[in-house]
């Protein structure tokens, strides 16, 4: 699992299957279609009538920092950080668990 922050702040909350660096690595230099954060962080640098470059998303997200941690359950943890902290660039908050067990 891992944490993107922007001046401190949690702004995103990740989690892959695959090794951290490639997907690291897809945040910085892919495109909209292989990244929520590349994509949410392109649509806060597009203009009207100009779409964000992906060199200009690698700059942005070059000045963030990130942590990670390895976790049995990575779903779980990213799930209860991204309810707890409301990262801006999460695309979706995961639902509400029934307290109860049933649905």
């Amino acid at each position: 699992m891992h944490v993107v922050l922007g001046g401190g702040v949690v702004i995103y909350v990740g989690r892959t299957r695959r090794g951290l660096r490639d997907r690291l690595r897809q945040h910085l230099t892919g495109n909209r279609d292989s990244s929520v954060l590349h994509d949410q962080v392109g649509q806060l640098l597009d203009t009207p009538g100009t779409a964000a470059s992906a060199a200009d998303i690698a700059d942005w997200l070059s000045r963030c920092e990130v942590r990670w941690q390895e976790t049995d359950n990575p779903e779980g943890a990213k799930e209860a950080l991204v309810v707890a902290l409301k990262p801006r660039f999460n695309r979706q908050l995961p639902k509400p668990r029934d307290a109860s067990g049933g649905e």
